[in-house]
């Protein structure tokens, strides 16, 4: 079995980026995956961007941004990871760097580059339907992760 290129996907809240969880994949296909304490200068008194989350739950059950960085910088320094390209993932990983005062060390790319037989349109329409045929969720980033390293896996079988 090759190895699978990194794919990583961020679910924000409605405020600017805010990151509520985090997951990404590893190159013998497993996913690493957890919710993210929110940094106290992310949160304002009158803040309801949590999404499906409560601020206990994030507290209690995230990981501060600083140690996901840690372990991204452990699994995939100077790499190119790869994201289902809503934009949103680009500004919610600046976010968790930017409260540190880091520069990213990954960069981000759109998944479907890494097929050349496909347009930007027929991968995104692929990507929908494994979600379909897999049952998951577009939202939760362990199954944008699941859908992505399928869709590789599909696509690459087919050469």
């Amino acid at each position: 079995m090759a190895d699978y290129p990194g794919f990583i996907a961020i679910e924000i809240g409605e405020d600017n980026g805010l990151p509520l969880s985090i997951a990404w994949s590893l190159p013998d296909g497993r996913i690493k995956q957890t919710l993210i304490q929110p940094d106290d200068s992310w949160i304002t008194e009158d803040s309801n961007v949590m999404g499906a989350y409560s601020i206990e739950e994030l507290e209690s059950l995230g990981v501060s941004p600083l140690d996901v960085i840690r372990e991204l910088e452990n699994d995939h320094f100077s790499a190119t990871l790869y994201t289902s390209d809503n934009g949103e993932d680009e500004a919610a990983l600046a976010r968790l760097f930017d409260t540190y005062g880091l520069d990213p060390f990954v960069e981000l790319a759109p998944a479907q580059v890494l097929y050349d037989q496909l347009s930007s349109s027929e991968w995104h329409r692929l990507r929908s339907e494994m979600f379909n045929d897999l049952g998951l969720e577009p939202m939760r980033p362990e199954h944008e992760i699941e859908v992505m390293l399928s869709l590789h896996q599909q696509l690459n079988e087919k050469d």
